[in-house]
């Protein structure tokens, strides 16, 4: 069952395992860290299920590296 789980969701248990390590170091300070809590819990499940449904990058820094490669090269 578990590596059914993880095989399925292994993204969005990473995202926000992650989050949810950072966001207890946050919430220890009030109310308004506990919003950015939440902020970064969101953050790591959007990641981890674009991860799990093998989205492409939500920026694409390849073509974006490509672009600045062709825009501007040291040696024409």
């Amino acid at each position: 069952m578990w590596r059914e789980l993880w095989t399925t969701y292994g993204g969005r248990v990473t995202g926000v395992v992650t989050a949810l390590f950072l966001g207890f170091i946050y919430l220890f300070s009030g109310f308004w860290d506990m919003l950015f809590f939440a902020l970064l819990l969101w953050i790591g499940y959007f990641f981890g299920k674009q991860r799990d449904i093998s989205a492409p990058p939500f920026i694409p820094w390849q073509q974006i590296l490509a672009w600045l490669q062709s825009r501007w090269r040291i040696f024409k």
